[in-house]
């Protein structure tokens, strides 16, 4: 039997993704296949203090704010989407686990078909009440919607 993916939320397509504040421990069970962590990464100007033991990839992504690169932030959404609509364990995590955390799932809650206009109730009644916390997170999801790439979801794996 597979070990639950501790955490985890079910998008609107049936993809599980598991949203987290970095600050919490890692949850028991088995851990993910890859993250994607919003934040600074480690080595940058503020040095991070957790670096995860499993593969990932950072999004530098000030607390409260946008993405710093747009276009990165929307093409590491859309892969870690797609590793997790694989079945790959995939974690996505800020430092407390709510705006940034929460404006990524709210992106990958589109990717998998729901409607863009709600995405963010979605979020907020499926991954936590708080969920995306500024205006210009809320913005941001609106230019998600206008500029990702998603011509690549239906593309095949890449080996």
């Amino acid at each position: 039997m597979i070990e639950p993916f501790t955490g985890a939320i079910a998008l609107p397509d049936g993809t599980v993704v598991r949203g987290r504040g970095r600050r919490q421990p890692v949850p028991p069970g088995p851990l993910p296949d890859f993250g994607l962590y919003l934040g600074d990464p480690p080595g940058a100007r503020r040095r991070a203090l957790w670096e995860p033991g499993w593969p990932a990839e950072w999004v530098s992504w000030p607390d409260f704010r946008t993405p710093r690169d747009p276009r990165d932030a929307a093409a590491k959404i859309t892969a870690a989407y797609r590793l997790a609509r694989s079945g790959r364990r995939v974690e996505i995590a800020c430092t407390g686990g709510t705006g940034r955390t929460g404006t990524v799932l709210a992106c990958m809650a589109i990717l998998a078909g729901h409607p863009a206009e709600d995405a963010v109730a979605w979020t907020r009644g499926h991954y936590r009440p708080q969920a995306v916390e500024t205006p210009g997170q809320h913005r941001w999801i609106g230019w998600f919607v206008r500029h990702h790439d998603d011509t690549r979801l239906d593309a095949p794996e890449e080996t």
